[in-house]
């Protein structure tokens, strides 16, 4: 889509120098070179007609948004590329002295790489060298390699955008690169591995050149053979720790290769059909939010313009939920993340209609604000029947603070805020949100993850407070990640999640790290250097109140530098797995995406190189699901980055599928939230070897990338399925099914009529 979206953004910008006519000739021709179904007439043309009429809501939001985009200064907002580039263009057109020329060239380079006008770039660096030599000038040792790397990435980049990008296919750009994945154009690569080795022979000891030197071989198909011996990272630090089959990226085929930015994706069943359906979206300012419906007959047919969508645009994060309590699942849209405060842009609710449209109600709901964020958590906190929503913001200034935000569903389809007033005041950077009931007392609990100053916060809802009047909203949080194990100082995270990894019935905690000096820090780590790279914390429930910090035990001690995530289980054998999004916006971090299978509890294996999962693009959100309704749980993963030229294609990684059995629960809330979120589900089962639980919660999953609502359960080698229990959430009470076959879907509902007084249901499919 690079044709398309370059072609968008000229007309956005209101200068419409091209004919309908010939619009579509080109479209056609480019369609037919790049054989991608997105890039197809027809999806094109419906997307330049108008939308049918947009509820009135709806339409001022999208003017908000534009009014916002309008008004941004690329010079506030690093990630503005394509306009920042223009600015310094006229800047250096008006100066003639040399000495003022040279910063700006630079400047102007960096900002055409990254809006990625990789060629471009490359010249200007070379005409900023020039221009210093002509000029009788000279360049550091410490500023010329600085240029140089800036030309090593323009030269990667551009081989990027000539091969993974225009002759794209489903190995492109997955690491370690097979045969297929080889560059048909190497110019950008050899150029790089010039520059390269000119680079080590100054700095021996550059981790990260020798990083890009061992991809860029590889790119060549010349890996490991002709990389020089002491440069060469070995093909066995990459190596899978389990032989798992590989997952094909089918998105391509599937029409969901979406080509935008970073965002986040939600895999759930929007027209109740019974067929799970994808929901993407992107950050850039322009980034549309799309929504894919699942046709049942292994398609996805693009209905965003059908459902009014169009001009939604800019969320990096979105997620579902059912805040009406109507039973079609809803979309919360969250914007302004990484800007600070001229991210201060709204989120959007998008209310189903039921019929297949949707309309922005955040205004009507009282939910418009004006904060830079990406996490939010949908749990019922006060358990009256109707999801709350938490919204965890960026706050950067001290003095004029972005607040975090809790909203109380008042059951009418508005919202009260109101965090102060139960203690949770925070102004933080908050980049993820979780939520569970670690201590199982029926209220859940919050965490949050957190970068800059200070530990992550673990909140324990304390419930109504104790005599308060029945008028007066009284209810309290208190900060507990002392007391509970999880203080860490150290810790540098992003996203975080919280689930059940031993099967104990007890939920435990995971947080990514994020943080690098630089790709030398995922160099190190393979080759078992010391390092400055974060590694996750894997918290383990001591059913207590408290948790252990387990990483180590469990092999998680690993540089991952994790930005979208999720899990799920690969191969059904009811031990929960994941899948980490990895990267920064700096175009040295070309680092794998990482996949980790669960070995029963014990601890986890990689298995990204075995699975072709390892994806060397920008990795954000991450949705497991069942896409084709076979059994086993697909991984569908929005890739691209923050800079306005790191686009790439979305991946959906096709489960091959195993003998393992399989169970899926849809649970309706009647006194508890429709939804059912925060719902405990335990499934017992007979195994050859004796009887064994499962557990699972009922949400999204991670705090960047959302699950289904329904619940897609691994069996392993189950002979038969005992007994369902599920503790609702707003009454504690626990609802026991039999009746329950293996490879059966079942919705089930909060004390149906087929519950007896006992609690006992006999299950319906």
């Amino acid at each position: 889509m690079i044709f398309f979206t370059r072609w968008q953004r000229c007309i956005e910008n209101g200068r419409r120098v091209w004919s309908f006519a010939l619009l579509s000739a080109a479209v056609s021709s480019f369609a037919a070179v790049t054989n991608d179904p997105l890039c197809s007439l027809t999806n094109i043309l419906r997307e330049l007609r108008p939308d049918p009429a947009q509820p009135a809501s709806t339409r001022q939001m999208v003017e908000k948004l534009e009014v916002l985009r309008d008004a941004a200064d690329p010079r506030m907002i690093p990630f503005l590329n394509d306009e920042y580039a223009q600015i310094l263009q006229s800047s250096l057109t008006r100066t003639t002295n040399l000495q003022q020329q040279i910063p700006i060239r630079y400047q102007l380079g960096v900002q055409l790489l990254n809006a990625g006008r990789s060629e471009t770039a490359l010249k200007e660096f070379e005409a900023m060298e020039s221009a210093i030599v002509a000029g009788g000038g000279t360049i550091d040792a410490r500023s010329r390699a600085q240029v140089r790397i800036r030309k090593i990435l323009s030269s990667l980049r551009m081989g990027e955008q000539e091969n993974c990008l225009a002759n794209h296919n489903n190995q492109s750009c997955l690491f370690p690169l097979a045969p297929e994945a080889v560059h048909q154009l190497p110019r950008g690569s050899r150029g790089a591995i010039a520059l390269l080795n000119v680079h080590l022979q100054e700095l021996p000891n550059d981790l990260s050149a020798r990083w890009l030197l061992n991809l860029a071989y590889m790119t060549l198909g010349e890996y490991p053979a002709q990389v020089p011996g002491q440069y060469l990272i070995p093909p066995k630090a990459f190596a899978s720790e389990y032989d798992l089959p590989r997952f094909p990226d089918v998105a391509s085929e599937l029409g969901l290769a979406v080509d935008d930015l970073a965002g986040s994706c939600i895999a759930d069943d929007f027209d109740n059909d019974g067929f799970v359906d994808i929901v993407a979206s992107a950050w850039g300012m322009r980034g549309q939010l799309r929504y894919f419906r699942n046709d049942g007959s292994g398609r996805f047919i693009e209905r965003t313009r059908e459902a009014g969508l169009t001009g939604l645009v800019s969320g990096l994060n979105i997620q579902q939920t059912d805040y009406n309590n109507d039973g079609y699942l809803d979309i919360w849209v969250l914007r302004g993340a990484w800007m600070g405060k001229p991210g201060r842009i709204p989120n959007s609710l998008l209310r189903n209609n039921g019929d297949g449209t949707v309309t922005d109600v955040t205004v009507q709901a009282g939910l418009l604000s004006f904060h830079p964020t990406q996490a939010s958590v949908w749990f019922d906190f006060d358990s009256d029947g109707w999801l709350d929503v938490f919204i965890g913001n960026e706050s950067t200034d001290r003095k004029d603070p972005d607040l975090c935000e809790l909203y109380r569903n008042n059951r009418d389809g508005t919202f009260t805020e109101c965090a102060s007033a139960v203690g949770l005041r925070v102004a933080r950077f908050v980049k993820g949100v979780t939520s569970a009931d670690y201590d199982q007392d029926g209220r859940p609990d919050l965490y949050l993850s957190c970068r800059r100053e200070g530990a992550n916060m673990l909140f324990r809802n304390d419930g109504p407070v104790a005599g308060a009047s029945s008028n007066a909203f009284a209810w309290r949080f208190s900060e507990t990640s002392r007391s509970a194990g999880v203080f860490d100082t150290n810790l540098i995270s992003f996203p975080t999640w919280f689930f059940d990894y031993d099967n104990d019935g007890w939920e435990d905690l995971f947080v990514s790290g994020y943080m690098i000096e630089s790709v030398g820090d995922v160099a190190a780590d393979y080759l078992g250097l010391p390092h400055q790279g974060a590694v996750p914390r894997l918290y383990h429930n001591n059913r207590n109140g408290t948790f252990s910090d387990v990483t180590v035990a469990k092999k998680l001690n690993r540089v991952c530098l994790t930005m979208g995530c999720n899990f799920g289980d690969l191969d059904n054998d009811g031990w929960l797995d994941f899948y980490l999004g990895t990267g920064n916006p700096d175009f040295t971090t070309l680092v794998p995406n990482r996949m980790f299978r669960n070995a029963e509890g014990k601890f986890f294996q990689e298995v990204t190189t075995t699975t072709g999962t390892g994806h060397l693009q920008k990795g954000h959100g991450v949705s497991f699901a069942d896409l084709d309704n076979d059994g086993d749980q697909d991984i569908y993963t929005v890739i691209g980055g923050a800079y306005s030229g790191d686009h790439y294609r979305n991946s959906l990684f096709l489960n091959p599928g195993n003998s393992n059995r399989w169970l899926k629960l849809k649970l309706e809330g009647v006194r508890s939230n429709r939804a059912s979120i925060g719902a405990r589900i335990k499934v017992l089962i007979a195994t050859p070897t004796g009887a064994r639980e499962i557990h699972k919660t009922v949400n999204g999953g991670s705090s960047f990338g959302a699950n289904p609502l329904r619940q897609e359960f691994g069996l392993g080698n189950a002979t038969a399925v005992t007994g369902v229990e599920i503790t609702w959430p707003a009454t504690g009470v626990v609802q026991k099914i039999s009746g329950i076959e293996m490879n059966h879907a079942y919705r089930i509902r909060e004390g149906g009529p087929e519950c007896g007084s006992n609690g006992t249901s006999t299950a319906r499919v």
